[in-house]
């Protein structure tokens, strides 16, 4: 049986809308926390013109390779391991970075780190874009993203809703520019940054 996230399956469509005006001059993709690849697929299918890498942690990669084997079409390419908190991603060059709930899951050093890395290997004028819940001004946007933040941190303290403000400035110490905040279904938003510098 091949590996399957409920979530996933139901926000696929919304975000392939969004990223399918976004990636209109992009070739090159890295999905990083690509979990069980249904995005991978899904945005491989909609957006053929792209290649897309989906990556995640080690320990993933065998059930993802497993949907990768049986779903991906030919754009998608085979995952490879990524650990954000490395110095040496090895994974080259891309014109755009995307990463779907990954942000409020990984302990806030490792989000910093994915920033760095993303400075590493985003091409100038690329873009990042960030699926997933935030606060702005401290604030949770509804009370069901507060509970989802305790659920979080009783899960594993060092997870939880960011604040949009926080990521903002890690983004732009990488030479990012904010371009978009979409408000997407489940109380998420789909923010892109450009790299501009």
């Amino acid at each position: 049986m091949l590996p399957y996230c409920q979530a996933t399956e139901n926000n696929k469509h919304v975000i392939a809308e969004i990223l399918m005006r976004q990636f209109r001059d992009v070739s090159t993709v890295l999905e990083i926390a690509s979990g069980t690849g249904q995005h991978a697929v899904h945005m491989g299918t909609c957006m053929p013109q792209l290649t897309w890498q989906p990556s995640d942690l080690d320990v993933q990669l065998p059930g993802l390779m497993q949907r990768l084997t049986a779903e991906a079409p030919e754009n998608v390419l085979p995952a490879v391991a990524l650990d954000v908190g490395a110095d040496d991603w090895s994974v080259g060059q891309f014109q755009a970075v995307f990463s779907c709930n990954c942000v409020h899951i990984i302990a806030w050093p490792l989000v910093e780190a994915l920033f760095r890395g993303v400075g590493r290997h985003l091409a100038l004028g690329g873009y990042l874009c960030l699926y997933g819940p935030y606060k702005y001004d401290g604030a949770f946007t509804t009370e069901s993203n507060a509970r989802f933040d305790l659920w979080l941190k009783d899960r594993d303290s060092q997870s939880g809703i960011r604040d949009f403000e926080a990521v903002n400035r890690l983004a732009s110490d990488q030479g990012l520019v904010l371009i978009a905040d979409h408000n997407m279904p489940a109380n998420n938003q789909l923010l892109v940054w450009q790299r501009q510098g």
